[in-house]
């Protein structure tokens, strides 16, 4: 198989024309190739007089090797082997594995182990993702919270009410095995190419269930509304789980995937003395455009032929702080993702088409274990904790809205402008200044007008803030070795974002599947 490279496409111009770009490009004949897959998808807007697809296919050929002696061109290699290959050998485990969580990284870890041969249970504390969603939809609409089962915890973890974004800078084989098992799941056969892919929450739902039933056709246990309360822990070694404060499996492997958001774990870990430590992280707010406002400013004259567009915005303030938009979701919609009573935590949301109104991105500010208040390995949890609590009672229980110059100025808002909210809980108009720290609200102010300047229109006074945007990623980091595993634990691997050592649905799935190789390999 031959990749070939910078093959372009003229937006509107037919994928039936890559074909002939190959010939040429190769200088081929038509019946020399025998298959051909689009690798990779990009699209180049940096020109908006120049707007052009660029993809990268793998043409498998009759005659390849003369080919590739004649063809002197960076952009045509020898296409590597993406197949995932599974650790070789026989697991001498006598128990079941665990897997705590089921999202990405519990998820894959789950899958992993499942397929090969080892029977794992996998224990998640929330709802299974059909009976969660009723339960996030009645509390958007004003009912009481489940702390069990909410949009951080369930079937699908956090990812599951967001935009679904696969996008990873990742260049590690198993990146491969989690975008094809979305596909075999459900997801759309774009997700494989394209450069940046998403699934969205709505087909995100489908997706996760149907892992689910894959484990268990393979020999797992999947197990809902079950929560872990304690872990059994004997001459330094796991020894088993308290599964809702009465339950006890007795297992030699734990794979601890519960989220960042399981803060009542992480307690649980700094009480038995397992090594935890500070970890920088961010928080800021969500910030809201019109969504054909961002089409236009990207695309210019392009912008109805294609789809929703998004931006990526980074500054460094003059304390050289970092300020930077994340999870940007075009067309979606700003939710409440709280998961402890009392405290307000929101985040972004789009499904699959983006057909929302709005376009809207979480806007952060660094925040370091100096502005924490405290050496305690959990202060910068409990500083998230502190702000979501100023959150709620701010706006006595709902979302604390702003319009931007509104808060450029630190005033509360009185009446909407071109612009209104999509969140889809109740709301209330805040002085959000009052929320944050005086550092994050500086940084905010002096970073938003120079987005300004990098993107047009993204200072309207008009624009619509939301707070408290505290989840982006764990305060808290547990160390672990390079077996995956606990410094203070054999036997407990640790994974994905709530461990501190990923950033997004794919890195945490890659992260659970080489936790899983590790079982497999440790014990055998």
């Amino acid at each position: 198989m031959i990749r070939v490279g910078e093959i372009k496409l003229k937006i509107g111009e037919s994928e039936n024309k890559l074909k002939q770009k190959i010939i040429k490009k190769l200088h081929i004949n038509a019946e020399d190739i025998v298959e051909q897959n689009i690798y990779k998808r990009a699209l180049d807007a940096r020109k908006k007089e120049n707007i052009h697809y660029v993809y990268t296919i793998d043409v498998k050929l009759r005659n390849e090797k003369k080919v590739l002696e004649r063809i002197r061109a960076k952009n045509v290699t020898i296409a590597p082997d993406m197949t995932y290959y599974f650790p070789q050998g026989k697991s001498l485990l006598n128990t079941r594995p665990v897997v705590v969580g089921f999202g990405p990284a519990g998820m894959f870890a789950g899958l992993l182990l499942a397929e090969m041969g080892l029977n794992p249970i996998v224990l998640e504390r929330g709802e299974d993702i059909d009976n969660r969603t009723k339960t996030v939809e009645l509390f958007w609409k004003g009912k009481e919270l489940n702390t069990e089962s909410n949009v951080q915890f369930g079937e699908g973890g956090a990812g599951a009410f967001s935009d679904g974004k696969l996008t990873t800078r990742s260049k590690d084989i198993r990146s491969r095995k989690v975008l094809e098992e979305f596909v075999k799941a459900g997801a759309p056969p774009q997700i494989l190419y394209d450069n940046k892919p998403h699934i969205g929450t709505d087909k995100l739902k489908m997706v996760v269930k149907n892992i689910r039933k894959k484990i268990i056709s393979l020999g797992g246990e999947v197990r809902f509304c079950s929560k872990v309360t304690d872990l059994k822990i004997a001459q330094g070694s796991i020894k088993g789980v308290i599964v809702n404060d009465k339950e006890r499996i007795n297992t030699e492997a734990v794979i601890l995937a519960t989220g960042h958001s399981a803060r009542d774990m992480y307690e649980l870990l700094y009480k038995k003395g397992i090594c935890l430590e500070q970890k920088p992280f961010a928080m800021g707010v969500r910030i809201e455009h019109k969504q054909q406002m961002i089409n236009e400013v990207q695309y210019g004259e392009k912008a109805e032929q294609l789809p929703p567009a998004d931006y990526k915005l980074t500054y460094t303030t003059q304390k050289g702080r970092a300020v930077y938009t994340f999870c940007m979701c075009p067309g979606g919609y700003v939710v409440n993702a709280s998961s402890e009573k009392g405290c307000i935590a929101i985040n972004g949301m789009s499904e699959y088409k983006r057909d929302g109104v709005n376009a809207n991105s979480a806007l952060l500010v660094q925040v370091f274990p100096q502005d924490f208040g405290s050496d305690e390995p959990l202060a910068g949890m409990y500083l998230q904790r502190e702000l979501e609590q100023k959150a709620f009672q701010k706006a006595k229980g709902a979302v604390p809205v702003q319009l931007l110059g509104d808060f450029l100025n630190e005033k509360c808002s009185q009446n909407w402008g071109e612009i209104q909210s999509s969140c889809v809980s109740e709301i209330c108009f805040c002085n959000i200044a009052e929320i944050l720290p005086k550092f994050i609200t500086e940084a905010l102010q002096e970073a938003i007008p120079e987005f300004g300047k990098k993107l047009k229109g993204f200072d309207v006074p008009y624009a619509v803030i939301s707070a408290v945007e505290s989840r982006s990623s764990s305060p808290v980091r547990i160390v672990r070795d390079k077996q995956i595993q606990s410094v203070s634990v054999k036997g407990l691997y640790v994974v994905g974002e709530g461990a501190g050592y990923a950033g997004g649905i794919v890195s945490a799935a890659i992260d659970g599947i080489i936790a899983a190789e590790k079982v497999f390999q440790i014990h055998r």
